[in-house]
Formats: C-alpha cells, sequence, structure tokens
C-alpha cells in the first residue's frame, strides 16, 4: 500500500468531486496520511479526517435544487451577498461539533487575511470555524471576522495548498485540481419546479436587482457581460494562474483534474454526476500514471 498526502482544491460545488476521489483512493489500496484543502477542498477534506464523510455525501445527494437555495442566507452587506451561517448550522447538526487537532489524520485549512494580506492557517481549534474561512468567496460570502482579521476563502492566495503537507520518501503526493479546462461530462437538465419554488426562484431575482441598483456600474456591467460572471472569470484567470505555479513548484506524483465546466458554482443538486466524475477522473489519472 502506498501512503498519500492529499490536497484538495478550491472550486464550488465542484469540490464535491474530491468525495469521489477519495473513495478511489481508498478502493485502490492507497492510505491516506494528510490532508490539505482550500475552500470545497478543505470541507471535504475537513469532514473526511472527521470521519464523517459519507453522512455528508448522502446529504448532499438528498439536496433538491430549491433546497440548495433555501440554505442559501442571502444578506445586503457590502461584503457579500449570502452570510454562509445556514449551511454550516446544517452540516454541524449532521455531524456535530469537531476540533482539528484531535483528528488521527493531520489536517490543515488555508484562509486569506484581506487586512494582513497573508494566508492562515487552521491546524487546530474549530472545525467549523476554519471551514467557513476558508470558503468565503470574496464579493459572495462575507468575510469571517476573527479578532483584526478578515478571513476569505483561501484561494485567493493559495488554490491548491500543496506547500502545506509534508511528503516523506516514497510516498506520493496528490493533488486535485478542480479547475481544470476540459469538459467531459454533459450537464443534466434542470428539473421542473412547481409554482411555490418558482415563486422562490422569482423573489431570489428581485433580490438580485435590489443588489444591482445600489451599484448603477454594477449594472452597466451586467448588460455587457454579467456582474457575476465578469467576477468569476476574473477569479478563475488568478486562480488557475495560482494553480499552474504550485503545480510546478510541488511537481505532485499524481493530478486528479475536474473540469471547471462540469457545474456552477451553487450547484449541489448535482452531487451524484460531480461525484462520478471525482471517480472517473481519478481513475484515469492513475491509470496514465501506471502506464508511465
Amino acid at each position: 500500500m502506498k501512503n498519500v498526502r492529499l490536497v484538495l482544491g478550491s472550486g464550488g460545488a465542484r469540490g464535491m468531486a474530491h468525495i469521489g476521489v477519495i473513495e478511489e483512493l481508498q478502493k485502490a489500496g492507497f492510505v491516506i496520511k494528510e490532508v490539505a484543502g482550500c475552500s470545497m477542498g478543505a470541507i471535504v477534506g475537513g469532514l473526511y479526517c472527521a470521519g464523517h464523510m459519507d453522512e455528508y455525501k448522502h446529504w448532499l445527494i438528498s439536496l433538491s435544487r430549491f433546497d440548495v437555495f433555501k440554505l442559501l442566507d442571502f444578506t445586503l452587506s457590502s461584503q457579500g451577498i449570502v452570510k454562509g451561517d445556514r449551511v454550516f448550522k446544517a452540516i454541524e447538526q449532521l455531524i456535530g461539533y469537531h476540533e482539528i487537532d484531535k483528528f488521527t489524520i493531520p489536517f490543515t485549512a488555508v484562509a486569506c487575511d484581506l487586512i494582513a494580506r497573508e494566508e492562515i492557517y487552521f491546524r487546530s481549534g474549530s472545525l467549523f470555524k476554519a471551514l467557513r474561512a476558508s470558503v468565503a468567496i470574496p464579493t459572495i460570502f462575507t468575510p469571517v471576522v476573527d479578532g483584526q482579521r478578515q478571513l476569505v476563502d483561501g484561494g485567493v492566495l493559495n488554490p491548491l495548498p500543496m506547500n502545506l503537507v509534508k511528503r516523506e520518501p516514497d510516498e506520493w503526493l496528490v493533488a486535485v485540481n478542480v479547475n481544470g479546462n476540459k469538459a467531459d461530462i454533459k450537464k443534466v437538465a434542470a428539473p421542473v419546479v412547481n409554482e411555490e419554488k418558482a415563486a422562490y426562484l422569482r423573489m431570489l431575482d428581485h433580490f438580485r436587482t435590489q443588489i444591482l441598483r445600489f451599484d448603477s456600474k454594477a449594472e452597466e456591467t451586467v448588460e455587457k457581460l454579467g456582474f457575476f460572471d465578469l467576477m468569476n472569470k476574473s477569479y478563475d484567470i488568478t486562480l488557475d494562474r495560482l494553480t499552474d505555479l504550485m503545480i510546478e513548484m510541488h511537481k505532485p506524483d499524481l493530478v486528479v483534474e475536474i473540469s471547471r465546466d462540469a457545474c456552477g458554482v451553487f450547484e449541489f443538486y448535482r452531487a451524484n454526476e460531480i461525484i462520478e466524475e471525482g471517480r472517473i477522473a481519478f481513475k484515469k489519472a492513475l491509470e496514465a500514471k501506471q502506464a508511465q
């Protein structure tokens, strides 16, 4: 059996593919000795190290499109449009409270302090505090205020944190990048919504319109590209460049890539599909490695 130091990257709902990768790693006989994660990679990695990935997986699979919308606690804050408290309360109710330093498998989550402009590493303390900070995508989720620090998504500085694990001789460093550039899967058709759900979606659309009215420049931008599309594309360019640099610097033994086009940031209702994509991507990467 080969020991593995596992690094799970950021990527919103695409990060559900990390679950499939971990399952296939275990099936192939690999032993995960350490995990580091960013954003959604921190969530999956943290819950795996806490021994609750299976419960989280089944909960994700149970979510409908409407369930996902209900978990988004919108706010008019100038720092973000989603507070994120509701979804983490749901997860904590599912698995209970956990301290990172009690894990048998070492785990690190990475966030970014906007004030100090530096990476912040969580290796102890509350798991949920660490995860909430690590997933705080700027302008989408409100930052986590921790004393003088304002913490946001670690992907701002380190979307694939390979520097946070220590690869020993004869071990593999496995990196999972869910921001790849090639699409291999088909998007499933959106489910039909009933009138109650349709009314809820209309309310969300109205909410978005009200946000845009606060900034006329933002409204002009929507007409050209789409305000959130523009932010996402800009963020994606930075993620790509940082990810490429980390891979070049640390030279992982195995890189598993899932397409950025696999699903949208909030499409958690597609869990079965995306988890399977993780399984497929791992098998392809491992076969290619073994064929060398």
